[in-house]
């Protein structure tokens, strides 16, 4: 008899996610992204972070509030692109488990890699010019994303 209390492919995913986010060197935000194909196999995986090659204990500045330049928001890479780029081929088609809802860069991107939904951990920055805009991008293009539903299990790693 097989066991009962396995995971669903959504907790799966979104636990990857979850799990890749865990990456992040960002002292405030840690964001993963996990794209699916149709047959449920992992496509790749991305997490916010300073592009390859770029020092990040270095030359990284990790502010949220000063000059533009001296902000991380001029150098980092959020956890969708990633995961875009990082993909060996195309993602057409697939799906992604994202940690945060995408902001309005990664919204285009997303549309135009061909990624067909987007289940979503947390909103934190709904209704704000920038999410705003993801969702009319979603809305116009077909792209479905949902809220990812808990289902208040708890998993541990113990690494």
């Amino acid at each position: 008899m097989k066991r009962k209390n396995y995971i669903s492919w959504e907790e799966y995913f979104m636990g990857i996610a979850i799990l890749s986010a865990e990456r992040s060197k960002d002292p405030n935000s840690q964001v993963g992204a996990c794209i699916v194909d149709k047959n449920n196999r992992i496509v790749s995986l991305g997490y916010n972070g300073a592009p390859t090659g770029f020092d990040d204990d270095n030359d990284m500045p990790w502010d949220r509030e000063g000059e533009f330049l001296n902000t991380k928001y001029a150098y980092v890479c959020h956890s969708e692109l990633n995961a875009i780029l990082n993909a060996p081929g195309s993602v057409k088609g697939c799906k992604m488990y994202v940690t945060l809802f995408p902001c309005n860069e990664c919204a285009k991107a997303l549309v135009q890699a061909g990624i067909t939904e987007i289940i979503y951990l947390c909103d934190k920055y709904d209704k704000t010019d920038g999410n705003i805009a993801s969702k009319k991008i979603f809305n116009t293009c077909g792209i479905i994303y949902r809220k990812y539903k808990k289902q208040g299990k708890k998993l541990t790693l113990d690494l």
